[in-house]
């Protein structure tokens, strides 16, 4: 792990968030706990992570709570910040970004990600700080038979279902920053994410991949509820969170960004088969519940075309199995056998 972050630190430019005030929502999350270890490492970055539990806080990321270069808000996402509150940079992750809180709570996914961003950006606005805003690949909905996504495809979403509350509600939240920019001037850049995942993740994570990586850590088959037809990107946190500070240092003001790798474009099945061979288990097929399948995602492509950053000097790191590999063995979930019986 220390070697992702060793990684990261070596993004071009990064020295110069020396000395700035950063704030992240979502600081307990996937993203967010790997972003903050990051740049608390980095050193002299006055982090400032925001959560609803301070409780979980400590537990993710407790070893930082005396330290004095962070400091913990302790607030739900949908207030508006203190009006003493002041940032450099502001990064909102907090939001829902699994299948069964898009079935069981579509409201609330809604308004975290859009009150969520309205008060990023109007605590940018106050404070004169950039937002870097990630956003999905899902905002560009179905393929429509394309190969692969770019920046300028508009997408298509089905809006006749409550699975669209976090799609369409992302769609917004960029429509939010390009409305702050051209209204305000405030200053943000939009980083559209493939499928993330890593040692950071959270065993609530209902996720396909997260899921399968939780049941090979357990011994277990891995379950497929579906038939594993669907083709989508993937990156690995510490790609994830190299490719967004990156592009807050050298993307332009007002533009999105997709991330993604060739190397980790794959078929569900194939990725359910990889995480089922690092532990020596096999993959079985079941069917989801009802609750599950409104949860999840109706695209059965979703390749991104990272061409846009690739031009401006970014390339992620690691393939698919590696990846996978980096997150077990950081979580002690590879078997012996595996580490030192098989290639990657």
């Amino acid at each position: 792990y220390q070697d992702d972050i060793n990684y990261v630190l070596s993004t071009k430019g990064i020295e110069t968030l020396r000395g700035k005030r950063v704030l992240i929502t979502g600081a307990t999350g996937l993203i967010g706990v790997h972003l903050t270890d990051v740049l608390m490492c980095l050193g002299d970055v006055k982090v400032i992570a925001v959560g609803r539990n301070k409780g979980k806080a400590r537990e993710r990321l407790g070893e930082y709570f005396e330290h004095p270069d962070f400091s913990f808000l302790e607030q739900d996402v949908l207030d508006p910040f203190p009006e003493e509150l002041s940032a450099d940079i502001v990064i909102p992750l907090a939001s829902n970004t699994h299948p069964l809180a898009y079935s069981r709570y579509p409201v609330e996914t809604v308004l975290i990600n859009v009150r969520g961003a309205e008060n990023a950006l109007s605590l940018a606005l106050k404070s004169g700080a950039t937002v870097l805003y990630p956003s999905t690949v899902e905002v560009y909905g179905g393929s429509d038979g394309k190969e692969s996504f770019s920046e300028t495809d508009t997408g298509r979403l089905n809006l006749a279902t409550s699975r669209s509350c976090y799609t369409e509600s992302k769609r917004v939240c960029e429509a939010l920053c390009q409305s702050y920019l051209s209204e305000y001037g405030v200053e943000s850049k939009i980083v559209r994410l493939p499928r993330v995942f890593g040692p950071t993740m959270l065993e609530s994570d209902t996720k396909a991949s997260s899921q399968f990586i939780i049941k090979s850590l357990l011994r277990e088959d891995v379950v497929l509820k579906s038939k594993g037809d669907q083709y989508f990107s993937y990156c690995y946190v510490s790609d994830a969170v190299a490719a967004m500070l990156f592009i807050l240092l050298h993307g332009k003001t007002g533009e999105a960004y997709n991330v993604s790798s060739g190397e980790c474009d794959i078929h569900l099945r194939d990725f359910a088969q990889i995480c089922a061979e690092f532990n020596e288990r096999q993959v079985q097929f079941d069917f989801p519940s009802i609750t599950e399948a409104r949860g999840y995602s109706i695209a059965d492509r979703a390749i991104l075309d990272s061409s846009k950053v690739n031009a401006l000097g970014f390339t992620t790191k690691y393939g698919i199995k590696e990846a996978i590999f980096r997150t077990m063995t950081v979580l002690g979930g590879v078997s012996s056998s595996f580490i030192y019986g098989k290639e990657l």
